[in-house]
């Protein structure tokens, strides 16, 4: 951990809008953390898109792009944080040497060389609506517990700002929404709530990877949404993880 994060705990506090906010944290929320990238996520509610900053870090864009591309959908530690709305690491997730070994780190953070990864969850009125994210490279130290403590503080100062900032209570999910899905396709949607797979899903449900993959598609065209994350949202309560 870096300084003490009461002046930055303070600045939040004193944001004046949710761009203020935001700012605020990608300009200093790294030297907190002692990260080399560090990113918020925030959905934006009338759209149920994700809105991601990231700074820090060689090649930024093209790590962002490529974990979008192969590591969001099978992600341990963003699944642990969507599951418990808690911060974790990866030291937390993986057992021993499971991390290096894992095909998350090998195809997507061991290219670019940030070994070690933290996130914590931003909630608002019960629901989690994005989260912050922080790296370090492979001659770093791991993220421990006081961080996560720390962590664990600036999320709910946040997610305290970002409440006033939006202060109603979001809808609830209208019936219509679910009901646009298939039977076949609620199931999937349940699934992936859970955070399996693709082939876990088709094992589970004895249908092919493939399958699940075209109906995925189908079921991101109905929603209007674009990834896994995206979907469980604004399916929200209709789903029964």
């Amino acid at each position: 951990m870096g300084k003490s994060p009461h002046n930055f705990f303070q600045a939040i506090a004193a944001a004046s809008d949710e761009k203020a906010l935001r700012l605020l944290f990608m300009k200093e929320a790294g030297e907190y953390f002692d990260a080399e990238c560090w990113g918020l996520c925030l959905l934006n509610e009338q759209s149920q898109a994700a809105e991601v900053d990231i700074q820090g870090g060689p090649n930024v864009d093209a790590f962002v792009q490529r974990y979008e591309k192969i590591g969001r959908s099978t992600d341990p530690v963003l699944r642990y944080v969507f599951e418990h709305h808690a911060p974790t690491h990866e030291g937390v997730v993986f057992a021993g040497n499971d991390w290096k070994e894992s095909e998350l780190y090998q195809n997507c953070y061991a290219y670019y060389d940030q070994e070690h990864v933290m996130m914590g969850p931003i909630v608002n009125h019960g629901r989690l609506i994005g989260g912050a994210y922080f790296t370090r490279a492979s001659d770093a130290p791991a993220f421990n517990l006081q961080d996560l403590a720390s962590l664990s503080g600036l999320c709910l100062h946040l997610s305290a700002r970002l409440a006033v900032f939006r202060p109603q209570t979001p809808p609830r999910l209208q019936p219509s929404i679910s009901d646009r899905l298939t039977e076949r396709e609620q199931q999937i949607a349940e699934l992936v709530a859970q955070g399996l797979t693709n082939a876990e899903i088709g094992e589970k449900l004895w249908i092919t990877q493939n399958t699940v993959k075209q109906a995925l598609k189908r079921m991101f065209r109905k929603l209007n949404v674009s990834t896994r994350t995206e979907m469980v949202a604004r399916l929200g309560d209709s789903l029964n993880p």
